[in-house]
């Protein structure tokens, strides 16, 4: 895992993100996004909250512009993001890495040559179209699935894969594309709890060892404070919570859910909390097993 440790593109420079009185309007004249004013440092490992349809995905796809602003400003690293266009935004692209519910394998290939497809753009355009793959890029390859705990599973077709270990391939492409960021759309948000908690735990550990900022938007609130440091609560397109994780109460989650709020009580919060140990624990034996 020495590549991770040495090699300057993985996120040892200064990418933070900084929304300045950003607003989204949509073409029907729907708010999407009303006044938002946020900055995010290199490293954080950020949740956003809040009801379907309050502005969390909206607010991620910002960051790479698959949305793009309307009013304000948006910066990341050194960009800023109203300006890109074509090439330099396809580039930039490369350093915002985004992981889908929806995992986006090519399924009759196996998990390898999947995590080998993120190299592609930067490959000479002839290696590119025969997938002719460096020694380098295919040992990277390797690390990044080592990094994710699904090195076992690297000769197996994609389709043959549960939705867990779909997801944590879908991480190690991301990782393969040597990101500043991690976006993350809902990334459990069709698995089960164990398969959750795996996925999950890939996202802290790349976070924690290679110091690559991770903002998911999560609707589960219990992995929410288990796993990030930091929550943003978002509600009709406002930023109506904005502080570290064990700042969350029960006034809190009822200002953002409302009346909608799941059942969440305080011995949650003692359960929540017990669980976060067992977590940062885990995590910190794993980053001591790759060094």
């Amino acid at each position: 895992m020495q590549y991770f440790k040495k090699n300057k593109n993985i996120a040892t420079d200064n990418w933070n993100i900084d929304w300045r009185d950003v607003n989204k309007t949509y073409p029907n004249g729907k708010k999407g996004l009303t006044n938002v004013n946020l900055s995010i440092k290199q490293g954080e490992f950020v949740a956003i909250i809040g009801l379907s349809g309050a502005g969390k995905t909206t607010l991620l796809k910002t960051v790479n512009k698959i949305n793009e602003i309307s009013s304000g400003s948006l910066t990341v690293g050194p960009h800023n993001v109203n300006d890109l266009k074509r090439k330099a935004l396809r580039e930039f692209r490369t350093k915002v890495g985004i992981v889908f519910q929806g995992y986006n394998l090519i399924d009759n290939i196996s998990v390898l040559q999947n995590v080998l497809a993120a190299r592609l753009p930067q490959m000479h355009p002839l290696r590119s179209f025969l997938g002719w793959y460096t020694k380098e890029d295919t040992e990277f390859a390797y690390q990044c699935l080592a990094r994710v705990n699904i090195l076992e599973n690297a000769y197996d077709r994609a389709k043959d894969l549960s939705g867990g270990q779909m997801q944590r391939v879908a991480l190690a492409r991301t990782l393969a594309q040597k990101p500043k960021i991690i976006l993350a759309d809902e990334p459990v948000g069709a698995l089960d709890p164990i398969m959750a908690k795996s996925v999950m735990d890939g996202f802290l550990l790349v976070n924690k060892m290679d110091q690559i900022t991770v903002l998911a938007n999560l609707h589960h609130v219990d992995l929410a404070l288990q796993y990030a440091d930091r929550i943003i609560g978002i509600k009709k397109g406002e930023i109506v919570f904005d502080d570290s994780w064990d700042k969350v109460n029960l006034d809190v989650l009822k200002n953002i859910y409302g009346e909608q709020l799941e059942q969440f009580d305080e011995q949650q919060f003692i359960e929540t909390k017990r669980k976060r140990e067992i977590i940062q624990e885990e995590i910190n034996s794993k980053i001591k097993e790759f060094k």
